[in-house]
């Protein structure tokens, strides 16, 4: 059996403008209808439906019936990963307006990646958290022993994302630093965290998250990092 992989299929799905502002668009975890889909795209709803089923028949997106509307969400972490590993080699959008060039600075200072943090501030806090032996071997980033305590005093529920079947900990490569944040059980775990403590917000629009001035508190005074 051959173990070479038929990227074409996923390839083609994504190459459509609109096809490739949904998957950005549903980066940050959420289930959205094709109507609001299609808005953000510039197309109608019948033309975003349409898009959208080219997206779900190559598994890169889910659809889920609530009531009369269908929401769409991306299939997995796995998809993100992989989206926001793509996004690394990809040419940026061009910046046309102030409001785009608003949204790339949300986006490259702190945003979601499915479920888990990414951009400037998920890299500084893996920069914190294996210097202070929270996480070993920044390729692989570990959990420690020293990091579940950590993680613990957090209120990050540690033990339950270690008995997920999910891994603990993954690398996720970060499309505008270039470099890893942890995703995985764990950083999923400490995401949700982040927000039901309020040291973030969501943006009411797109994937960006903002940090509170509890959120700045504990960055600075817990690991130095400047939010």
């Amino acid at each position: 059996m051959s173990r070479d992989r038929d990227l074409t299929r996923v390839g083609a799905a994504l190459a459509a403008p609109a096809r490739a502002v949904f998957v950005n668009l549903l980066l940050d975890g959420t289930a959205r209808p094709a109507g609001e889909l299609g808005r953000a795209a510039g197309v109608r709803a019948s033309t975003a439906s349409e898009h959208l089923g080219v997206l779900v028949d190559a598994g890169l997106v889910t659809c889920e019936k609530r009531g009369r509307h269908r929401y769409y969400a991306l299939a997995g972490p796995d998809v993100a990963s992989a989206v926001e590993a793509l996004g690394s080699v990809a040419d940026s959008l061009p910046v046309t307006s102030l409001r785009r060039s608003r949204e790339a600075h949300r986006l490259g200072a702190a945003r979601f990646c499915y479920d888990h943090l990414a951009g400037r501030l998920a890299v500084a806090l893996v920069d914190a958290w294996t210097d202070g032996g929270w996480l070993r071997d920044r390729d692989a980033l570990a959990l420690t022993d020293t990091g579940a305590a950590g993680f613990r005093e957090l209120g990050v529920d540690v033990d339950g994302a270690v008995r997920t079947r999910r891994p603990t900990t993954r690398v996720c490569l970060d499309w505008t630093e270039r470099r890893l944040h942890l995703s995985g059980a764990l950083g999923a775990a400490v995401a949700s965290r982040f927000v039901e403590a309020g040291w973030v917000t969501r943006h009411a629009s797109g994937r960006g998250v903002a940090v509170t001035s509890a959120g700045r508190d504990l960055l600075q005074g817990a690991w130095g990092i400047a939010a």
